[in-house]
């Protein structure tokens, strides 16, 4: 495959104009786990302390992501998650994991977070030795804004991060493309013994998302009216959990 689209890796195949399909293809994939994981969350009906459990989890999955891994597409994605308003608006369960699970809170606000916004405006880079899958989202959504679902301008858009986040994120585009043979090669040391099981597997193939999340035939519609349906679900099932505080 990678001879007869002439690149010499997928990452490099990311920065090119025939790479377009794997672009929205990642695209499609990054906001299909982060509304995954976001509905584990919002159907969580049980008790807050379960709810802040939940959430002690996954920030555990986005650290082990981020340092262990080196994944920082996964760990972008869990991030992605935790962030959207629909999750970040639940204050009592937020307010209960800082109770209970103080040490996952600090590492969230205080680590993981910082992190990616650094990430994301161009003040930090992937350590290579340890990068399996390097931070290609800002690549994805300039290459591919008419594409990109999400909420409202990325960091990297705003007229305060200024053409030299966007100039910084274009010129590590061309570094990636140099590199994915040493990202293969971190990736094949860290799944070392790893054994794969084809169930599992399958809950993590973006068409399967899709389906659990749309139907088949939900999953054939547009990718904005898909998205933008699901997020009124997502905003009931938030307001359901912990209804908004009514105006006198």
């Amino acid at each position: 495959m990678k001879r007869k689209m002439g690149v010499s890796s997928g990452m490099e195949l990311l920065t090119l104009p025939h790479g377009q399909q794997l672009r929205l293809d990642l695209l499609e994939r990054f906001q299909t786990m982060a509304t995954m994981l976001a509905v584990n969350v919002l159907g969580c009906t049980g008790t807050t302390e379960e709810r802040a459990a939940l959430l002690h989890k996954i920030i555990q999955i986005a650290a082990e992501l981020k340092t262990t891994m080196g994944n920082m597409f996964g760990f972008a994605a869990v991030m992605r998650a935790l962030e959207l308003p629909q999750v970040s608006r639940l204050e009592q369960t937020w307010t209960t994991l800082r109770q209970r699970h103080t040490d996952g809170a600090i590492l969230y606000e205080k680590t993981l977070r910082p992190f990616l916004k650094s990430l994301n405006g161009g003040r930090e880079s992937c350590p290579l030795s340890s990068t399996t899958f390097p931070h290609v989202l800002p690549l994805l959504t300039l290459l591919e804004k008419s594409s990109a679902v999400g909420e409202g301008s990325e960091p990297w858009e705003t007229a305060e991060a200024g053409v030299e986040v966007v100039m910084f994120h274009l010129a590590a585009a061309r570094t990636i493309a140099q590199l994915g043979g040493i990202y293969h090669s971190n990736a094949e040391g860290r799944l070392q013994g790893f054994q794969e099981q084809a169930e599992v597997r399958e809950m993590f193939l973006t068409d399967f998302q899709m389906r659990l999340l749309w139907g088949s035939r939900g999953a054939e519609e547009n990718q904005v009216l898909r998205y933008s349906k699901f997020d009124q679900v997502l905003t009931a099932l938030s307001n359901r959990l912990e209804p908004p505080l009514t105006r006198r």
